[in-house]
């Protein structure tokens, strides 16, 4: 234990391979809302959090990232691993809880052999005993903690079935240490030094075979310690392999799900709907959202007055937060729909199915799930690439994340594809949606097919990749849990991007508003609305914002645009959805009675550029803009983390810049090319 560390209560770690139930425990008993997941990698830095009050134990309990042995091979694993050992600020744990899944002993039982030689308190907590009971088969837990050495528990996280049995015993070890540590009996017969890993898996499979029985029998009154050679000779008569196996309605679905064919035809299929659902289930509350917004950014405005400070909580605040606000139906069904797709076991089959292609561009499936996490954000992505233990399958992943379509550019999809399609054929913008995705996706997998042909010493590495994924059968999900997931995910994503959208809004009012040198205009034969528009327009035209746009016009023209889109997209590099909020801003689109995004969309119909009267908006310029965002990197934010996670500016500054300049050659070419075939 280091110097100066202290412990005032309890140290509890919690450890497990992945996919075993562990975070879902940890949940349950903290009280805590950390996202669980199907696959390896969900947790990629350790939690720490105090075990509820209702228990009547005061604890902390560190939740870790996965691990399948002491020995770790990622990064997210030597996390774990540092900590179980010693924590820089609790120490050494008083007793390590492992998840264990039951219906894949002969693998997890590693993990438990290993923390008992390393002179660790162990307490199993035995998960998936359903999945288990499905195959008809179960445990006996008296023979297998005879086996093992230590004290044994059935749990389920999602309902805390067995959550205060293992307290209990987790409470007895801590007042008698020795209560639980016995002699560990899994290498008996053998030399711990020259056992070899083989002859280590020969015994746990043995093991295996000799505590599990028939579970219609575990459910009998029957002494099973007195019948104890009876049940060896019964549980060798059972077919074993099946233990090992996924049930048999998993085995069918995934005849279809993992086919070369029409798995690939399935996940389009799946990916298409998410899409659309996104548009065709979020629209109805975008619209009282819409309503909801634009009536208090106008009432605002009537009662304030036509002042600074009424132009200012009415365009400034209403204006900038509602028209990111928005959005939030659409980020939370798209939340919602990827966590149960993630509960459901589904993801682990697309990290299988996208193994091999990935393999020809120099990446395994292991990079499906940061790549698919980028369709989120782009930092818990790149996070979760600690989990590839290649060096450079891990660089190349985090360096084409960014072009994986995030959330917080689906506010300008929407808002540019709702410019595009008329309301009412949500079909199409969904359709067309999904094709913006796949294009990104596309993108990605193009240029790490580049960049691992060359071989670029950016990422040169000697490692040999190899790709090992543990299928879960699939399960019901639990509603509750999925979700408590999306509206964490959710609302984290606003917490996140609240402030930024905020304070941005008010800089932007700010640069748009003075130095507000509009002359008073003669109201005659005029109407106070149309005065006030007047005005609007000749601030706008004198302001701050104005000056820095037509510095950098010259950059704008070639793409159809102007100054004031020019100061959307600059404003945008801070976060994405800001571009939004900032056309709202610049055009002036808060009219009495006038919902938000039909405001923005009819200002953007009405714009020309100023000194030609051509439209400013047009089918070519609003794909182009499309096109620029599936490229730029705009966000600082995961520049920051890029830097964090490749361990220097190299990586991230020739991300910020390939990516920035491929956004404004391929805009330019998409812009010009549709006028060149006649489309405006």
């Amino acid at each position: 234990m280091n110097i100066g560390v202290q412990k005032q209560i309890p140290f509890i770690t919690l450890i497990g391979p992945p996919n075993s139930g562990k975070t879902t425990l940890f949940n349950y008993i903290s009280g805590k809302n950390f996202k669980t997941v199907n696959y390896p990698g969900a947790t990629v830095e350790y939690s720490i959090a105090k075990i509820l009050k209702k228990f009547n134990f005061e604890a902390n309990l560190l939740d870790s990232p996965g691990i399948i042995s002491l020995f770790p091979e990622s990064l997210d694993e030597k996390v774990s691993i540092d900590a179980i050992y010693n924590h820089p600020k609790f120490g050494s744990p008083d007793v390590v809880i492992i998840t264990v899944d039951a219906s894949q002993l002969s693998r997890h039982l590693l993990l438990v052999h290993q923390m008992i030689e390393a002179k660790f308190n162990v307490i199993i907590a035995l998960t998936m005993i359903d999945m288990l009971n499905k195959k008809g088969l179960d445990i006996s837990i008296p023979d297998l903690e005879l086996y093992i050495g230590c004290k044994i528990i059935k749990v389920d996280g999602r309902i805390g079935k067995g959550v205060d049995e293992l307290l209990e015993a987790v409470k007895k070890d801590i007042a008698n240490p020795k209560s639980n540590r016995k002699t560990n009996p899994i290498l008996s017969g053998h030399n711990n030094q020259s056992a070899t890993l083989i002859e280590l898996f020969k015994r746990i499979e043995d093991i295996e075979r000799k505590v599990l029985i028939p579970y219609s029998l575990s459910n009998n009154d029957i002494d099973l310690t007195a019948a104890n050679d009876k049940l060896k000779s019964l549980s060798n008569l059972l077919n074993i392999k099946s233990a090992k196996q996924l049930d048999p309605m998993t085995l069918k679905i995934d005849k279809v799900i993992l086919h070369k064919y029409w798995g690939l035809a399935v996940f389009f299929i799946i990916m298409s709907t998410i899409f659309t659902s996104i548009f065709w289930l979020a629209s109805p509350i975008m619209s009282i959202i819409d309503d909801a917004f634009g009536f208090l950014a106008s009432h605002a405005f009537s009662i304030l007055g036509n002042t600074w400070y009424g132009d200012f909580v009415s365009n400034g605040i209403i204006t900038g937060v509602g028209s990111v606000l928005i959005f939030v139906p659409q980020i939370l069904i798209l939340f919602l729909i990827l966590g149960i797709l993630e509960d459901t076991g589904y993801l682990a089959r697309g990290a299988m199915l996208i193994d091999k292609p990935l393999s020809k561009i120099g990446l395994n499936g292991r990079s499906f799930v940061p790549m698919l996490s980028g369709f989120a954000c782009a930092i818990p992505a790149m996070l979760a690439a600690r989990t590839i233990p290649n060096k450079k399958e891990r660089l190349l992943t985090i360096f084409i994340i960014p072009l994986m379509s995030c959330s917080a550019r689906l506010p300008v999809y929407a808002l540019l594809i709702a410019f595009l399609f008329p309301a009412g054929k949500a079909w199409l913008a969904g359709i067309f949606l999904t094709f913006i995705y796949l294009f990104s996706t596309t993108t990605a997998v193009v240029v790490a097919a580049l960049l691992n042909k060359f071989r670029s010493k950016l990422f040169s590495d000697k490692d040999r990749s190899s790709f090992i994924l543990e299928l879960p059968s699939y399960r019901k999900p639990k509603f509750s849990v999925v979700l408590n997931n999306a509206y964490h995910s959710s609302k984290l994503y606003f917490k996140k991007a609240g402030p930024i959208i905020l304070g941005f809004s008010m800089i932007l009012w700010f640069l748009t508003y003075f130095p507000n040198t509009t002359p008073k205009i003669n109201g005659s034969g005029l109407s106070q609305d149309k005065i006030i528009q007047i005005q609007k327009s000749e601030r706008l035209a004198s302001s701050y914002a104005s000056d820095l746009g037509k510095f950098i016009e010259p950059v704008m023209r070639p793409l159809g645009l102007d100054w004031r889109v020019g100061v959307s997209l600059i404003s945008a590099f801070t976060a994405r959805e800001v571009f939004v909020s900032s056309l709202a801003l610049i055009f002036k689109v808060t009219e009495r009675g006038q919902p938000l995004q039909n405001s923005i969309i009819e200002a953007m119909r009405k714009a020309t550029i100023e000194g030609s009267g051509q439209k400013l908006f047009t089918t070519s310029t609003i794909i182009g803009l499309i096109v620029f965002f599936i490229f730029a990197l705009q966000c600082l934010s995961t520049i920051a983390v890029s830097k964090k996670e490749t361990g220097g500016w190299k990586i991230p500054l020739i991300q910020l810049f390939v990516f920035t300049t491929s956004a404004y050659i391929f805009a330019f070419l998409a812009v010009n090319g549709l006028k060149l075939i006649g489309i405006p």
